[in-house]
């Protein structure tokens, strides 16, 4: 069966899609089959990513890998749970011969985005370096800014831990990205990234690095690419030194989730 990552988080905005779209690029450059299925069925900005990149390669007779893809067609958020859960399974099923299937998920609380944190070994939550993203998954008091519960989301991913170790005796492995982190080491970052830590340890999550808020993760994007496919024959940019550090970025980022070199394996299993 192919291991499944699920990029979630129920707030919009927090960079999953450019997340994701990072991840996949990294992994097929390292010859891992990636599977792709985007359940943002109203923006599906991982699909259009996917369609530009092929788009963009025959164009300009480049070669670069590609993945598999099971569309998910937006009628789907009209259909009724038996049969929304039926074509999800259908989709994931069509992707079972690769290795790593990537999921990006909607930015909102759905059947489809519960479904598939349900089957997920690795959870990567990207949020923004605010309290604004923090509340998704952790509540604070208003007065002394102490960390008081975990907040909806955190429980959705506690429940789908929960019965996916009942159901298969296999654990779900959750990560948060502190996701386009600001250069300065300002106050409300420190008051953040304590309140992050201290719900990692109540909830059980990796904290791990995320992609600073650079230009170049958003120039590529409207040609399929990123910075993990730059080379020679694609350089639709000029290079400079920030994109040598973005691709360290990305290499740190695989590194910390397990997810890099020859036989990648998830930390779940």
């Amino acid at each position: 069966m192919a291991d499944v990552i699920v990029v979630g988080n129920e707030k919009g905005g927090a960079g999953k899609s450019t997340l994701a779209i990072h991840l996949m690029t990294a992994l097929l450059h390292q010859g891992v089959r990636v599977g792709v299925l985007d359940l943002d069925v109203r923006q599906q900005s991982f699909a259009h990513f996917v369609d530009s990149r092929r788009a963009w390669l025959t164009a300009n007779s480049a070669e670069a890998p590609m993945p598999e893809i099971a569309p998910i067609e937006s009628d789907i958020s009209r259909a009724s749970e038996d049969e929304a859960r039926a074509r999800l399974a259908a989709a994931f099923e069509a992707l079972s011969g690769c290795d790593i299937i990537l999921v990006d998920t909607p930015g909102a609380d759905t059947l489809l985005s519960r479904e598939a944190h349900a089957r997920a070994d690795l959870i990567v939550t990207p949020m923004n370096d605010s309290f604004v993203d923090f509340d998704t998954l952790g509540v604070v008091d208003p007065v002394t800014l102490e960390l008081k519960r975990p907040s909806l989301y955190s429980e959705t991913v506690w429940n789908s831990r929960k019965d996916r170790a009942a159901a298969s005796g296999r654990s779900i492995d959750w990560v948060v990205l502190r996701n386009r982190l600001a250069p300065a080491d300002a106050r409300n970052r420190r008051r953040v990234d304590e309140r992050v830590q201290a719900l990692s340890r109540r909830a059980g999550f990796r904290v791990g690095p995320g992609l600073r808020d650079r230009v170049i993760y958003r120039e590529l994007f409207p040609f399929g690419l990123t910075i993990a496919d730059l080379s020679p024959s694609i350089r639709p940019v000029s290079m400079s030194l920030q994109h040598v550090a973005a691709r360290q970025e990305l290499r740190d980022l695989m590194g910390f989730l397990g997810l890099s070199g020859e036989g990648t394996q998830l930390a779940a299993q």
